[in-house]
């Protein structure tokens, strides 16, 4: 089945928009990996710790058939890393589907894969604005699909974003 690499934030990643999509996916028969800015343990906000399977700056995006950027309090700093934004531009480049839950299509707007692209993001104003700067259209909705790209609001969605990943990796077979 696919490939799936999931970025995380070292500190600060939302346990639940980790843990629920990538359960939804390895159900599905998908092969998850996770990645960090480091292969040091990352810390989710609720008490997850988890592994790494490695460090963004390792990932290529010619393995992965989806590449999804995780939320919480710490992704913001996802989004002004350049490795981050690197692996997204080239997996988006190769057509790969991509996804951003709660604020991790923060990173997805500044690596300018939502621009002319209908996007949600956890309802903060920091976070809309940016996607509106970066030429996204800002729909306040649960989960939102834009041609190859699917986003999420928060870990309230985290269920649907799993399942529609799954079905957008479906209909890319």
């Amino acid at each position: 089945m696919a490939k799936i690499l999931m970025i995380v934030a070292q500190s600060g990643f939302r346990d639940e928009e980790l843990l629920v999509p990538r359960e939804v996916l390895e159900r599905a028969g998908h092969d998850v990996k996770v990645a960090s800015i480091t292969r040091a343990k990352a810390k989710g906000v609720k008490g997850a710790t988890i592994t790494p399977d490695m460090a963004v700056y390792e990932a290529n995006p010619e393995f992965f058939d989806c590449v999804v950027v995780v939320g919480g309090p710490g992704s913001p700093t996802l989004a002004d890393d350049k490795d981050v934004t690197g692996l997204l531009i080239g997996a988006a480049g190769k057509g790969r589907i991509i996804g951003g839950i709660c604020l991790g299509p923060m990173a997805l707007a500044k690596a300018g894969v939502l621009a002319g692209k209908n996007a949600t993001v956890f309802p903060d104003r920091k976070a809309i604005s940016l996607l509106r700067e970066t030429a996204a259209y800002y729909k306040a909705e649960p989960v939102v699909i834009d041609g190859n790209v699917v986003t999420a609001d928060g870990p309230q969605s985290a269920g649907r974003f799993g399942a529609e990943l799954v079905s957008m990796l479906q209909k890319k077979r």
